[in-house]
C-alpha cells in the first residue's frame, strides 16, 4: 500500500531519490551525485537560509554576514524553482545501507524550508500533519477571522464584541451563538462588554500612556456606530496625504490630525484613497486602501454611507459630509487636541531620556499623547496580508534558529514517521494567543540620517550603540538589534560590532545623501511601502527601543510602544522633536 498523509513530507523531500533508489546499477551513481550535492550544499543552504521574493528582503543574523548583494534567493527564481532545489540540496534515500540519514542539521534545513513553502501562497505545501507548527509564524487567516469579530457588532448590532475573555476563549466559548447552553449564555452575561477594553491594548493602565484603555474603547464606539444610516451621523471623508516629500510617518501623522477633527465635531472618519496601497500585492476592495495593512478606520457600512453622501447637495450644504479641504494645514498638523478625556497626558511617566536626563515636560505633550492614541487605533489590527509579511520577516530573519529549536523536540524518525498534533483546548483556544517566537529580549533601533538632517540633530551610528551597550550593561543577556535605516554606511560599521547579532532588511541603500522621496521611488512603491511598515510592528514588538525623536517615525514607534504595554521598558533617543 502506498503511504498516506503520514508520509508527505518524505515524499516531497525525496521523490527523486526514492526513484533512482529503486534501480541498483545506480546506486553508485547516486553515491557520486550527493557527493556534489554535499558540496552545493555547504556552499549554498549551510552558510544562509533562503530567501522569499514575497517582499524582497532578506536579514542579517550577525554583523556583517550578508552583504547587500549577497542574498541567495534571488527575484529571478521561481517559487517552483525553489521547491525543486529543495528536493535536490536535500533528497533522502530509503536504503539505510548507504548511510543517507538525514542529519540533524539536515533536517534543520528541511524544516525551515518546509515553513517556508508552508507560509506560501503556491501549490507546494505539504501536508500539515508532517510539518510541526512554526513558533515565529502567526495563523493569518484564523487571527483576520478573529479581528473582524472583535472590530464588529453582535448580532443585529445589539452587544460589542469584547468580553473579558481573551481570544478564541471569548469567541468560542462565550458567543452567544456558538450554543443554547445556558451556562455558556450566563458566562457571556458576566463577561460581556460593559467591563471589558479593547483586545488590541496590552498591559494595565500603568503600562500604558495614561487613559489608553478607556480612549480606544470610546474611539472604536465613536467610530463604530450600530446604524451608520442614522441621519444625526456626520462624516469626514479625507484621502491620504500623497504629495511626493510625504513619507508614511507624515501620511500618519496627517490622518491622527483628521482623526482629531473627526472627534472634536463629532464625525466619523473614513479614510479614501492610500497611495501606497496602490500596488499588486493589495488585492481586491483593498487596494489603494489602508485596509491593505490594517483593518479600517471605520465600518464597510459607514463608509458607504459617507461615498453616498458626497453626492447629495443637501448633505454639503448642511455640513453633513465635510473634506480634508474643508481645513487648513495649522488645522489638520497643529489642531486642537481632543479634550473628550481632560488632560491626561499632564500624567505621562518620564520614561524617555534625552541627552542623559528624563524628560519630564516639553510644550507639546498634549500632541505626543494624542498621536499615540490615533496612531494605536489606526494600527489596531494587522490585515492578513501584513500578516503574511511579517512571517516572511520572522522567517527569514529567525526561521533557522526556531528550525534547531523545534527539531530537538522532535523524534529522531522525523520527517520518515509523522508527528502528532494536538488539537485540545489548551492548544487551540489558550496557548493561540500568545505572540510569534523571536529571540528576547531584542533591541530595536531606528537610525535616521540623510535628508533628516535639515530638520533635527544627526548623530553616528556609534552614538547608537553607545546607548545599545548603556542598555546591555543592566540587561546583559542582550544581543540582538533588529535595526532599520536608510543608510548603507550604517549597516556597514555593523561590521564593528561582533558581540551584536544584527537583523537588517536587505534592499538597496542610500549612498551619499538624497531626498526620501527620491530614494523611495528607486525601491518602487511596494517595497517601499511594505519593508518600512515591517520595520515599524518589529519595533513596536521588541523590548527596548533608541531612535531619535526629532525623526517622525521614531516619535510615532515611540507612541505604538506607549500604547502597547512598554511604557517602563524606555525610550533612549538621541535628539528631541524640534518643535518640543
Amino acid at each position: 500500500m502506498e503511504p498516506t498523509g503520514q508520509k508527505g513530507l518524505e515524499r516531497a523531500l525525496s521523490q527523486k531519490a526514492i526513484q533512482m533508489g529503486n534501480s541498483t546499477p545506480c546506486k553508485t551513481w547516486v553515491l557520486g551525485f550527493f557527493c556534489g550535492v554535499c558540496i552545493t550544499y555547504l556552499f549554498l543552504v549551510a552558510v544562509a537560509p533562503l530567501r522569499t521574493t514575497e517582499v524582497g528582503l532578506v536579514y542579517s543574523r550577525t554583523a556583517g554576514a550578508v552583504s547587500q548583494n549577497s542574498s541567495f534567493w534571488t527575484s529571478g527564481i521561481s517559487r517552483s524553482g525553489i521547491y525543486s532545489s529543495i528536493t535536490e540540496k536535500v533528497d533522502i534515500s530509503e536504503d539505510h545501507s548507504v548511510g543517507l540519514e538525514p542529519s540533524d542539521e539536515e533536517r534543520v534545513m528541511m524544516l525551515y524550508n518546509a515553513w517556508a513553502l508552508l507560509n506560501g501562497d503556491d501549490g507546494h505545501q505539504f501536508a500539515g500533519a508532517d510539518v510541526p507548527d512554526a513558533p515565529h509564524f502567526e495563523n493569518c487567516s484564523l487571527n483576520a477571522q478573529m479581528y473582524k469579530q472583535f472590530d464588529s457588532h453582535g448580532e443585529n448590532g445589539s452587544y460589542l464584541p469584547w468580553t473579558l475573555w481573551r481570544g478564541l476563549l471569548g469567541m468560542e466559548l462565550l458567543h452567544p451563538s456558538s450554543s443554547k447552553d445556558p451556562e455558556k449564555t450566563h458566562y457571556h452575561h458576566e463577561a460581556k462588554f460593559g467591563d471589558a477594553y479593547p483586545p488590541w491594548v496590552v498591559g494595565s493602565d500603568e503600562d500604558n500612556f495614561p487613559l489608553t484603555r478607556l480612549v480606544q474603547r470610546d474611539i472604536w464606539v465613536r467610530q463604530h456606530p450600530k446604524n451608520c444610516n442614522d441621519p444625526n451621523l456626520r462624516f469626514l471623508l479625507a484621502d491620504w496625504e500623497r504629495l511626493p516629500g510625504f513619507g508614511i510617518g507624515a501620511q500618519l501623522a496627517g490622518m491622527s490630525g483628521l482623526l482629531a477633527i473627526a472627534i472634536n465635531e463629532k464625525r466619523i472618519l473614513v479614510t479614501d484613497y492610500y497611495n501606497r496601497a496602490d500596488h499588486g500585492g493589495c488585492q481586491g476592495s483593498s487596494r489603494s486602501h489602508w485596509s491593505c495593512y490594517f483593518f479600517a478606520e471605520t465600518s464597510t457600512e459607514c463608509q458607504k454611507r459617507a461615498f453616498s453622501l458626497m453626492k447629495s447637495q443637501e448633505a454639503w450644504q448642511k455640513g453633513i459630509i465635510t473634506v480634508k479641504d474643508n481645513y487648513t494645514s495649522k488645522e489638520i498638523w497643529a489642531g486642537k487636541v481632543p479634550r473628550a478625556w481632560g488632560r491626561p497626558w499632564n500624567y505621562l511617566q518620564p520614561t524617555t531620556e534625552v541627552d542623559g536626563s528624563l524628560l519630564r515636560s516639553h510644550r507639546k505633550m498634549d500632541r505626543r499623547w494624542w498621536r499615540a492614541q490615533a496612531i494605536r487605533y489606526l494600527m489596531r489590527f494587522k490585515s492578513e496580508y501584513m500578516c503574511h509579511l511579517l512571517n516572511v520577516a520572522r522567517h527569514k530573519a529567525f526561521g533557522l534558529q526556531a528550525a534547531k529549536m523545534v527539531i530537538t523536540s522532535l523524534s529522531a524518525a522525523w520527517p520518515k514517521v509523522a508527528i502528532n498534533k494536538s488539537e485540545a483546548g489548551m492548544e487551540r483556544l489558550v496557548w493561540s494567543i500568545h505572540n510569534p517566537w523571536i529571540p528576547r529580549p531584542l533591541l530595536s533601533m531606528h537610525v535616521r540620517m540623510g535628508d533628516k538632517a535639515c530638520e533635527m540633530k544627526v548623530v553616528g551610528f556609534e552614538h547608537y550603540m553607545q546607548l545599545a551597550d548603556r542598555i546591555r550593561k543592566h540587561f546583559p543577556d542582550l544581543n540582538s538589534i533588529w535595526l532599520s535605516t536608510e543608510m548603507q554606511e550604517v549597516i556597514d560599521k555593523t561590521r564593528r560590532y561582533p558581540s551584536w547579532t544584527f537583523y537588517y532588511t536587505n534592499v538597496t541603500r542610500q549612498e551619499g545623501n538624497m531626498t526620501m522621496a527620491t530614494y523611495e521611488a528607486t525601491l518602487g512603491r511596494k517595497t517601499s511601502t511594505n519593508y518600512p511598515l515591517v520595520n515599524f510592528v518589529m519595533a513596536t514588538e521588541a523590548d527596548f527601543f533608541i531612535g531619535a525623536l526629532g525623526s517622525t517615525w521614531c516619535y510615532l514607534i515611540d507612541g505604538m510602544r506607549n500604547t502597547a504595554g512598554k511604557v517602563m521598558a524606555g525610550y533612549l533617543s538621541v535628539n528631541r522633536d524640534r518643535f518640543w
